[in-house]
C-alpha cells in the first residue's frame, strides 16, 4: 500500500535532464569499475565510460555499431550493464518488461572487448523471460533465472546447464512471490559463491497461497480473469527455504533453518565466506529478527544475532548485502534497539558494538570503506525533512556532517568503492535537482552541478515548512503553500495532501514538495492553500517512538494526530474552515477516508484514490507488520478500517479506483460502495477498468483523472478568496 510517486511530465522531464550523468546508475544502482573512479552510463546508441579524474571525458565502450548484432540494423536498446571483474566482458540487459512493479525480465547480451564478438545469452528460452544475469567471480559463466528455474551459462561455448527443474509458476526458484517483491524488496534470488563454483537461491513454494481473480472486461469478447497469488490478512505466506547447488548440476542442499518455513520469512542472505551463508530471519509477526549462519556443504545453521521488538522489526530498509570488515570476521548492521536507527558491528560470535552513537537516525548507509577507515552515512539529525551525509570512523565514533551547511535540503549519493569520490545529488523544495561529482570526505565539487536552462525557466512553488503541537502534546512536521497574491485579511480554501502509513514521508524538503500533479492549473494562482502533515508512523528519522507509535493503530492514531495537526492549522485566520479538502493515494487514500468519516466537523471535501478500504483485504507481510496477526489481533483490523466509519460520511466523497489493481484491489473499492449505500450515503465514483495501481495506463487515463480529481475539488471545495 505504498504512496503512489510521480509529479507533472514536465517536472519528471526536468529531473531527468538533470540527472542524465547517473541516470543509468541508479535504475540499478551505478556499475563502477574496480577502481572506484570510473563509472558507466547507457547512452541512446552507445554505453561510455565516465572517469572522475577526467571531468568532461568520456570514453565509449560500445558504439552503434557494436551494440547492433549481426543480420540486424538496429542496435540493442540498453537498459543496463555490468562489467566482468577483469572488465574484458560487458554484460547488456535489453528488451525488459515489467514483473509488477519494476522491469526485471528481459533479453541478455555479452559482449566480448577480446573478441569484438555481441552473443545472446539464453539462446532457446522465450523472448523476455531471462531475470538477474549476473557474472561468475572468474567472469567465465553468466548465472540467471528463466520460466522460475536457475541456468549457467559457459561463455566459452555458451553451453547451458539447468540447475533446477521443478519451478513453475507457483513454485519459485531464484525469485520470489508479490508480497516478497512488494514488502521485503526481494526479487533478485540467487548469490554467486565467491570460488564460482555454487549457487545459493531462495525457493518459494506459492501452491497454497490463494489467487485473487481480476477482472478483465475490456480486452475480449468475452471477460476473463488475470489471477495474482496474493496472500491477505491471516493467510499462510510462501514456504520459504534456501539452497545451495553447485554450478555443473545435481541436487541442492537445503539449509536446515529452525522454525517453521511457513510461518518465517527469510528476507536477506548472502555467502559469508567459501562455504558459508549468512541469513536474516523473521518470524511471522515480525518483531523478532535472527541472523544465522549456514555451512552450505551441510546445511547446518546457528543464530549469532537476534533483535525484537514490541512493534515490528525493521527488515526493508537494512542495507541489502552485509558489508564484511576485517577480513570476513565481522559485518555492518543496523539496529533501533536503544530507540533509534544505529550501526552496529557484529562478529561472528554475534557480539555487537554500537558504531554511531547519540540522539539520532541513521536513514541509510551510503559506503563502507576499510582503505579509508570510514562509513558514510545518510542522517539530519536536527531536521526530519531533510538529508545529509555524514561519517564516522569504522571503529565508531561521533557522527561528523561531510554535506556542506549551505546545501539546506535533501541530498543523496552514491559512494564509489574506494570511498574517496560520490556521484552526489542536492534538491529542495525550492531549488532544482544539481548532479555533480565530490570527492570526499572534503566534499569538493569534481565535475557536473550545472542547471539546464529549460529548468531554470520552471515556476516553482514557494513552499513554507512549519511545525505544529496538537493537543495531544505533539509535533508535527508540515509544508504549506499560500496564494498567489496571498492577503491575510482574507480567507481561503485548504486542500490537505496526506498519505499517513508507515511506507511514505510526505514532507521532505525536496524537489517537488509542494506540487499537485493531478491539479489541472496552478492551485496557488487559483487561490488554494496546499499542505501536508507528517503524523507519527511515517517513516522520518525522529526516532523509534515516533515512528513505532502506530503499531496496532493504523487508522486511527494517524488519523488523529492529521486531525488535530489540521485544527492547529485552522485556528490561522486566514484559512477559510468551511472550505477544507483532503486527498491522498493508496495508503493516503485509505488516510482520506479514515479522516472524512472521523472528523467530519473538520474535513468537508475528500478524494480518496486507491484505498484499502478494509485492512483485512491486504497484503499480509504489509498489514500484520503494523497490526498484528489473526485471530487475536483482528479487532484492530476491523475497528481501524476505514469501512468501519463509513455510516459517519456528511461532507463530499469521491473515490477513485483501477479495476486492475494488482496491489490494493478493486473489492476494497465495493465493500465501501455498499457500506456507503448501505447507510444511505451519496458519494461520487470514478472507476478506470483494468488499470492498475497506479491509473495510468490507456490513451488519455493520466489527463481524465487530473480533470477528475480538478473539476470534483472546484466543484465541492471552490478556490479563491472571501
Amino acid at each position: 500500500m505504498k504512496q503512489f510517486l510521480a509529479y507533472r511530465a514536465a517536472l519528471v522531464g526536468a529531473f531527468s535532464l538533470l540527472t542524465a550523468a547517473s541516470a543509468s546508475a541508479q535504475n540499478a544502482g551505478t556499475q563502477w569499475t574496480k577502481d572506484g573512479y570510473s563509472y558507466l552510463q547507457v547512452r541512446p546508441d552507445s554505453v561510455v565510460q565516465l572517469d572522475i579524474r577526467q571531468p568532461g571525458q568520456t570514453r565509449t565502450l560500445l558504439s552503434k555499431r557494436q551494440l547492433t548484432p549481426a543480420g540486424q540494423t538496429k542496435p540493442l536498446g540498453v537498459r543496463r550493464v555490468a562489467l566482468s571483474d577483469d572488465g574484458r566482458l560487458i554484460l547488456l540487459n535489453t528488451n525488459t518488461k515489467k514483473v509488477w512493479r519494476y522491469d526485471t525480465r528481459g533479453d541478455y547480451w555479452v559482449y566480448d572487448t577480446g573478441s569484438k564478438q555481441l552473443t545472446q545469452l539464453g539462446k532457446g528460452r522465450p523472448e523476455s523471460s531471462l531475470m538477474f544475469a549476473k557474472f561468475s567471480p572468474d567472469g567465465r559463466k553468466v548465472a540467471y533465472v528463466s520460466g522460475h528455474n536457475l541456468f549457467v551459462e559457459n561463455l566459452a561455448d555458451h553451453a547451458i546447464t539447468q540447475l533446477t527443474t521443478d519451478g513453475t509458476d507457483k513454485l519459485i526458484n531464484g525469485t520470489f512471490d508479490w508480497v516478497y517483491e512488494e514488502e521485503l524488496d526481494c526479487r533478485d534470488g540467487f548469490r554467486w559463491s565467491p570460488d564460482g563454483q555454487h549457487l545459493a537461491y531462495w525457493q518459494l513454494d506459492a501452491r497454497k497461497t490463494p489467487n485473487y481473480l481480476m477482472l478483465n472486461t475490456t480486452d475480449a469478447l468475452y471477460p476473463f480473469t488475470v489471477p495474482v497469488e496474493y496472500p491477505v490478512v491471516g493467510e499462510d505466506p510462501s514456504r520459504c527455504r534456501i539452497g545451495v547447488v553447485a554450478v555443473g548440476g545435481g541436487e541442492t542442499k537445503w539449509m536446515d533453518v529452525p522454525g517453521d518455513a511457513v510461518q518465517h520469512y527469510i528476507p536477506r542472505m548472502e555467502w559469508a565466506g567459501a562455504n558459508e551463508l549468512i541469513i536474516q530471519q523473521l518470524n511471522r509477526r515480525q518483531n523478532e529478527s535472527k541472523l544465522m549462519l549456514c555451512t552450505a556443504a551441510t546445511g547446518a545453521t546457528k543464530t549469532i544475532f537476534t533483535d525484537t521488538d514490541k512493534a515490528w522489526v525493521e527488515a526493508k530498509d537494512q542495507p541489502v548485502g552485509w558489508d564484511w570488515l576485517q577480513g570476513g570476521k565481522s559485518f555492518v548492521w543496523a539496529s533501533e534497539k536503544d530507540g533509534w536507527r544505529h550501526l552496529y558491528q557484529i562478529d561472528r560470535s554475534g557480539k555487537a558494538k554500537l558504531l554511531t552513537p547519540g540522539n539520532y537516525d541513521v536513514v541509510s548507509v551510503e559506503g563502507i570503506s576499510e582503505a579509508t577507515g570510514t562509513i558514510y552515512f545518510l542522517a539530519s539529525p536536527t531536521n526530519a525533512t531533510q538529508r545529509y551525509l555524514y561519517k564516522v570512523p569504522l571503529k565508531g565514533g561521533k557522527a561528523e556532517r561531510v554535506t556542506p551547511a549551505a546545501l539546506s535540503g535533501t541530498n543523496t549519493y552514491e559512494v564509489s568503492p574506494n570511498g574517496r569520490v560520490a556521484l552526489h545529488r542536492y534538491a529542495s523544495a525550492s531549488s532544482f535537482p544539481v548532479s555533480d561529482v565530490v570527492d570526499l570526505p572534503a566534499h569538493k565539487r569534481l565535475s557536473g552541478g550545472e542547471v539546464p536552462a529549460q529548468a531554470k525557466a520552471m515556476k516553482l512553488p514557494k513552499t513554507e515548512f512549519f511545525q505544529v503541537k496538537t493537543a495531544d502534546g505533539v509535533t508535527l512536521d508540515g509544508w504549506m503553500v499560500k496564494p498567489s497574491n496571498f492577503d491575510p485579511a482574507k480567507k481561503y480554501p485548504i486542500v490537505f495532501y496526506v498519505y499517513g502509513e508507515p511506507a511514505s514521508q510526505t514532507v521532505t524538503d525536496n524537489f517537488g514538495t509542494g506540487f499537485n500533479r493531478l491539479y489541472q492549473g496552478s492551485m496557488a494562482d487559483d487561490g488554494y492553500i496546499y499542505a501536508s502533515l507528517d503524523n507519527r508512523g511515517a517513516p522520518a528519522p525522529r526516532g523509534r517512538e515516533f515512528r513505532k507509535a502506530i503499531y496496532h493503530n493504523i487508522g486511527a492514531l494517524n488519523i488523529r494526530d492529521q486531525a488535530m495537526g489540521a485544527k492547529e492549522v485552522l485556528k490561522n485566520s486566514w484559512v477559510d474552515t468551511s472550505r477544507v479538502a483532503v486527498w491522498g493515494w493508496s495508503g493516503g487514500g485509505s488516510s482520506t477516508l479514515g479522516l472524512l468519516f472521523q472528523y467530519p466537523q473538520i474535513y468537508k471535501t475528500g478524494i480518496s484514490i486507491a484505498a484499502v478500504d478494509n485492512q483485512l483485504n491486504y497484503d499480509n507481510i504489509y498489514q500484520e507488520r503494523y497490526m498484528g496477526l489473526l485471530p487475536e489481533d483482528k479487532h484492530y483490523f476491523v475497528d481501524n478500517s476505514a469501512l468501519a466509519h463509513a455510516k459517519n460520511l456528511r461532507g463530499n466523497l469521491l473515490l477513485i479506483h483501477g479495476t486492475g489493481d494488482d496491489n490494493v484491489h478493486y473489492n476494497n473499492a465495493e465493500q465501501m460502495i455498499n457500506e456507503l449505500v448501505k447507510h444511505g450515503k451519496t458519494f461520487q465514483l470514478m472507476a478506470y477498468p483494468n488499470r492498475t495501481h497506479g491509473i495510468s495506463e490507456g490513451e488519455g487515463t493520466s489527463k481524465h483523472l487530473a480533470a477528475t480529481f480538478t473539476k470534483f475539488l472546484k466543484e465541492n471545495c471552490p478556490p479563491g478568496a472571501r
